[in-house]
């Protein structure tokens, strides 16, 4: 959808239109005071899962931008001008968004990883919940690239125990890119919420790095890792190697064998 259609669907007005970076799912423009987020064929409810994800996250306590308008077509966000890094204070935000509790993993809408639509669904058994709700889905869509891979990974399906510290609200996918350094200080972006284990998060934090050792320091010190938690971190690292398997290909088949051997 043309990002002026989609201001003028929101009845806003704004000077040009500046392209700014938008990762690998959406085209992302800055109009003024607002940044706009399009797809040229988005799925069914993409960007009103989105939304729905940063109002929950502002809930919580965590900074993220105010929307100001969504659609099936794209979103329109408040734009945050940048400032300095802060990781003691992403530290304190994510230590606190991560002791939100709730009753049951899931969500009781359907979602998406990028365009990748994650099923709805709440449930009470954590390894149950992971294995049917969340690595099932991507090993299914991805079968033709495993190759001797997904008859392995669907072994660890049927053996999956996993820890539980309790259901927590996630971000779901927080790789350091989807942190923006704020003037108003870190703020979290472009999230895919659901209710699940923290280390879900950890995990997609220690995976491609960016998190550098003061934002862990803080972290730690406010809300410790247990050595159970730190050791299923390969497990969920599944999950996100899988979807980068379905967007990007077989490049990263490598990484995803390790961590399976990392789990069994």
């Amino acid at each position: 959808m043309d990002p002026r259609a989609i201001l003028k669907a929101a009845g806003l007005r704004a000077p040009e239109l500046v392209p700014l970076s938008g990762g690998d799912v959406s085209r992302v423009f800055r109009a003024g005071p607002y940044v706009i987020k399009t797809h040229e064929a988005p799925p069914p409810g993409l960007f009103r899962a989105e939304a729905e994800g940063l109002s929950s996250l502002a809930e919580a306590g965590s900074r993220v931008p105010r929307v100001h308008w969504v659609g099936e077509g794209g979103i329109v966000l408040e734009y945050l001008p940048p400032g300095p890094d802060d990781w003691k204070c992403l530290a304190r935000m994510l230590a606190r968004l991560h002791r939100e509790t709730r009753p049951r993993y899931g969500w009781p809408r359907p979602g998406y990883l990028g365009t990748f639509p994650l099923p709805a669904g709440e449930e009470e058994d954590w390894s149950r919940f992971f294995a049917e709700k969340r690595l099932l889905p991507l090993i299914q869509a991805t079968w033709a690239r495993l190759g001797a891979l997904g008859p392995e990974l669907e072994r660890l399906l049927s053996r999956l125990r996993l820890p539980t510290e309790g259901p927590a609200l996630i971000h779901g996918d927080l790789w350091s890119g989807n942190v923006h350094m704020s003037a108003q200080g870190p703020a979290l972006i472009d999230p895919s919420v659901w209710v699940g284990e923290r280390g879900v998060d950890l995990a997609m934090m220690r995976l491609f790095g960016g998190f550098p050792e003061p934002f862990w320091q803080e972290y730690e010190a406010l809300y410790p890792v247990p050595l159970e938690v730190r050791e299923a971190l390969p497990c969920y690292q599944l999950y996100y190697l899988l979807v980068h398997v379905r967007f990007f290909g077989s490049g990263y088949l490598l990484s995803l064998r390790r961590r399976l051997a990392d789990c069994l």
